[in-house]
């Protein structure tokens, strides 16, 4: 498996769990390289069954939204799954207002969300 400078991916059975090394993700440059890296695990590295775990994750911006959002279209072309655990409550709240918890299967616990896919 390619090194992240963003990310952290492991191997759950044929899931792929990746963790956010950065605690705010805001910055421009780094949501882009994060977009860059999400990718390259679908794209690059044929992975379909993605969770995204958020435990780490204290702040995430609207352009970090995006991203997910273009991940999920990405994941769903290729004929795989995306699941996202562990978001804080404020972070979740963002993801309520703007709906976008009816687009991402998002579950409390990794391991919740491992036995779902």
């Amino acid at each position: 498996m390619a090194a992240y400078r963003r990310l952290e991916a492991n191997e759950v059975g044929e899931v792929t769990v990746v963790r956010f090394r950065d605690q705010k993700i805001l910055d421009d440059l780094n949501i882009q390289e994060l977009g860059q890296e999400l990718f390259g695990l679908v794209e690059g590295e044929n992975r379909t069954k993605l969770l995204l775990n958020f435990s780490g994750v204290n702040f995430l911006s609207s352009s970090a939204l995006g991203k997910l959002i273009t991940l999920d279209k990405k994941v769903k072309a290729a004929g795989g799954t995306l699941k996202l655990c562990r978001i804080r409550p404020e972070i979740y709240e963002v993801f309520a207002i703007t709906k976008l918890n009816r687009l991402f299967d998002i579950k409390d616990e990794e391991a919740d969300a491992l036995a779902a896919f």
